[in-house]
């Protein structure tokens, strides 16, 4: 209140001042609130420093101080943000463009919380059967509590509640344990090669597990170890893999010559595998075993990860198996019925359930998700799908005054699921909330109530406000990079495509294929030495028949996928597939070792005069090892702060400042030019386009150096850690050493390449991918960015529609012929982009 009393005007605008995260060059800058705001730029340029390391940083933080101890040490720790001051910020909730990964339990069901539905409207709506397995007329008393009475055998029972019905917990399959798939030996691995003898390796567990005894103890067994694998009897090959665990008494001679008479107990093949398993504690020891591992669909519950109880109640003929194995299209179609199929006193009750339903199941359908069904398993998701059912979430819950911090959220959205997108965010902000959009998509931007446009350039170059201004008035902006493609000013077919009647001059790669999944039987075409996009709406088809067909049926060696029926890839003799999966597991993976660019610094280095003096090698100045890393953070850069009653926080090693070296590292210099030169630990600190002037001398180097430029990645530095790099940023760096060879031998397929990146940074990539081309290679782009489609020398369409309503090839050709396909989805939107 004021002095008079009144109640004073709430705050219209987040105000934020001295922004100083990662690139921001003190931004100030105001965020409206209650509004869709849009912020842009080029990668790199520090949309995500402000939208997540800012205002999501501090809105979470402040969020949690406020709660109780006990309560904030069970929470993610928000560090401070470097920023002067923030007014105004409200709790805020981030939905990030890499969600966690799903566990092998969790499913499309269970994520999106439909499955918790339909097991209560199972459960209280379906025919219930006895013990002794009669079926019961469904009604009301199962809502009531009340025990139910067999009618024919007398049998009183309780029928089971929706948690009964769980195949996570009391209604899983006592067989996989709820999981759907059993794990297994696979005997054919035990022994890859039936022609070796035992005693020359043919039990591959023996050898790789330390029981190089065994062959000696099988033939106290009075197994053969001197005879091919394949001529040993049925009962010599049961001992080998089954062979009962008992001590014999064995000779063993040493190295040095010596015998010794020792009791060894026998490890039969798969016991060995078994114990390996049990002992594995690295990822790399349980690659080793897993080489072993089977993972076959469960045989008792067939996959569907329920027991025999659980799968027995029915609604009409339809069991929970049965409605979570359907698209949730068809689900949703299912479930509206139901209500009038239901007794006069149930139909209430189901018109609530069913309502329930239906309305999660519309935001999800809205977004594009309608062909996935309910019991696919969540860790088959693909990115875009996990974060679009995290943002059907968020709507679901109905909060009010909160700000939603989107990271990217069209990415693996169709065009035609942009509107649902934009719907859903419109819903969030109708419900009283802020939301924040960090984005590419020009669609996406075009819609915003507000845009701040963050550049102008990446890295070093970018971290300033270059406009403020709705979005459809920013081609008047100066200075603006997002302007003309909001007012059309920009081009956009940026590419010499080949025309329609050379595209197959070079050759082709035909595929023929039978019905696999939702895919119908195919015969596809790809030209070879061109650019070939396969586009479709989500769930039309597009992986199964690149990533599940074409690329397996290449890379078979005449050993087909069973759905492949043929194929013909003469001269492809090399399939890249290169996708967005981060870079290494943690933060010792960085720009300038996986480029290569380390090692070769790490010898400059080495000949210095002062390492020369000092007796110090190559293997010295690895930060992972050497002697001249931090002792502090032993070369990550990061030490992690025990702080008693909250979680553990990692921060920027003290000691080392993040350089990841210690003291004597950074008075090793290497001169140039009668300079004093550059410390090792400061060169890593450079970007890629500033290192160039200062190690670019030593030709090897350079050459890693501008060959990451070309690839529109010289704003990163060369310190940074590979993981944290965006999708698109993570492709291209496993481009570098692709670029200058010869590969016309070679297919490169991209899962949505353009994935993160800006539209001037889709003509960078183009760039990239017509290199490729120039050097021979074929190449296959999986998309859904008009900017990149439109630039392709041939598209595949896939659909009409998704799940069962697409896979097949609606239309091929020429991205012009594309856009006047009437039955093709992909075709209006690009008809609209060409114009």
């Amino acid at each position: 209140m004021n002095g008079e009393g009144e109640i004073a005007d709430p705050p219209t605008t987040i105000e934020v001042r001295g922004a100083r995260v990662h690139n921001l060059k003190d931004v100030d800058v105001d965020i409206p609130l209650q509004r869709l705001v849009a912020i842009g730029g080029v990668s790199g340029s520090g949309k995500s420093s402000l939208a997540l390391g800012v205002l999501y940083a501090e809105g979470a933080r402040r969020y949690i101080e406020a709660l109780s101890t006990y309560t904030r040490r069970r929470m993610a720790h928000a560090p401070r943000a470097a920023v002067d001051a923030v007014r105004h910020v409200p709790a805020a909730l981030a939905l990030r463009q890499r969600p966690g990964t799903a566990g092998v339990r969790s499913t499309f069901g269970t994520s999106t919380e439909l499955l918790n539905v339909l097991r209560l409207m199972f459960s209280r709506l379906a025919s219930h059967r006895c013990p002794n397995g009669h079926r019961l007329d469904p009604t009301i008393d199962v809502a009531a509590g009340l025990d139910l009475t067999c009618p024919e055998c007398g049998a009183v029972f309780t029928p089971p509640g929706a948690e009964a019905l769980a195949f996570n917990s009391a209604g899983g399959c006592p067989t996989c344990e709820g999981t759907g798939s059993v794990r297994g030996i696979d005997d054919a691995t035990l022994v890859p090669d039936v022609d070796k003898t035992i005693a020359d390796g043919a039990v591959r567990p023996w050898s790789m597990f330390g029981l190089t005894v065994m062959p000696q103890v099988a033939a106290d067994f009075g197994v053969r170890i001197d005879v091919p694998y394949r001529e040993l009897t049925d009962d010599e090959r049961a001992v080998v893999m089954r062979g009962p665990e008992e001590k014999r008494h064995i000779a063993v001679t040493s190295k040095s010559g010596k015998l010794f008479e020792l009791n060894f107990t026998y490890r039969n093949a798969r016991r060995a595998v078994e114990e390996a398993l049990n002992n594995a504690t690295t990822e790399k020891g349980l690659a080793r075993v897993n080489r072993f591992i089977t993972v076959h669909e469960c045989p008792d519950c067939d996959g569907t990860r329920l027991s025999e109880a659980a799968r027995a109640p029915r609604i009409g003929d339809v069991g929970l198996a049965d409605a979570t194995a359907m698209t949730l299209d068809e689900l949703a179609d299912w479930v509206e019925r139901l209500p009038a199929t239901m007794p006069p006193d149930m139909a209430g009750m189901a018109q609530t359930l069913t309502t329930t339903l239906l309305g999660m199941a519309g935001r999800l359908r809205q977004l594009g998700l309608g062909y996935l069904t309910l019991d696919r398993a969540a860790s088959t998701l693909s990115t875009g799908e996990r974060q679009r059912v995290q943002l059907s979430r968020a709507v679901r819950n109905e909060t009010t005054g909160v700000l939603y911090v989107l990271d990217e959220p069209s990415i693996g959205l169709h065009p035609a699921n942009i509107d649902g997108l934009i719907g859903v965010m419109r819903d969030l902000l109708a419900d009283g909330n802020s939301v924040v959009v960090v984005d590419h998509d020009v669609r996406v931007l075009r819609e915003a109530d507000w845009l701040i446009e963050i550049g102008p350039g990446s890295g070093a170059a970018g971290g300033s406000v270059i406009a403020t201004a709705p979005p459809r008035s920013l081609g008047g902006v100066p200075g603006s990079r997002l302007g003309g493609f909001f007012d059309g000013t920009e081009a956009v077919v940026v590419r010499d495509r080949i025309p329609a009647d050379r595209i197959f001059d070079d050759g082709r790669i035909s595929l023929h294929t039978k019905e696999f999944r939702t895919v119908r039987p195919l015969t596809v075409a790809v030209p070879k030495h061109r650019l070939t996009a396969v586009t479709g709406v989500s769930g039309s088809g597009k992986t199964t028949l690149v990533l599940d067909s074409l690329v397996p049926a290449l890379s078979s060696a005449g050993d087909l996928p069973a759905h492949v029926t043929a194929i013909d890839g003469a001269g492809i003799s090399r399939v890249q597939v290169v996708d967005a999966d981060p870079i290494g597991v943690n933060v010792r993976s960085t720009v300038a070792t996986y480029s290569g660019v380390m090692d070769e610094l790490r010898k400059v280095y080495a000949a210095t005069p002062d390492a020369v003096a000092g007796g110090l090698g190559s293997a010295d100045f690895s930060y992972n090892t050497g002697s001249l890393r931090c002792p502090r953070c032993s070369g990550t850069g990061q030490v992690v702060l025990d702080v008693q009653f909250l979680p553990d926080l990692d921060i920027e090693c003290p000691d080392c400042a993040g350089s990841r070296y210690g003291p004597r590292a950074h008075e090793i210099r290497r001169p140039v030019d009668g300079g004093a030169g550059h410390a090792l630990p400061d060169v890593l600190a450079l970007t890629v386009t500033a290192a160039t002037d200062v190690v670019g001398d030593i030709p090897r180097v350079r050459s890693k150096l501008r060959t990451l430029i070309d690839l529109g990645l010289g704003y990163l530095t060369l310190g940074e850690a590979t993981p944290a790099l965006s999708g698109g940023e993570a492709q291209r760096l496993k481009l570098a050493a692709e670029l200058d060879r010869e590969q016309s031998a070679t297919l490169f397929v991209f899962d949505e390449p353009s994935v993160g990146l800006h539209p001037l940074d889709v003509r960078v990539l183009l760039r990239v991918l017509q290199r490729l081309v120039d050097r021979g290679g074929t190449v296959v782009v999986i998309e859904h960015d008009l900017d990149l489609i439109a630039n392709a020398d041939h598209i595949i369409d896939m659909g009409p529609g998704g799940g069962a309503d697409g896979g097949a090839i609606v239309a091929e050709g020429a991205p012009d012929r594309i856009a006047h396909v009437p039955d093709s989805i992909t075709g209006r939107y690009l008809a609209r982009h060409l114009q």
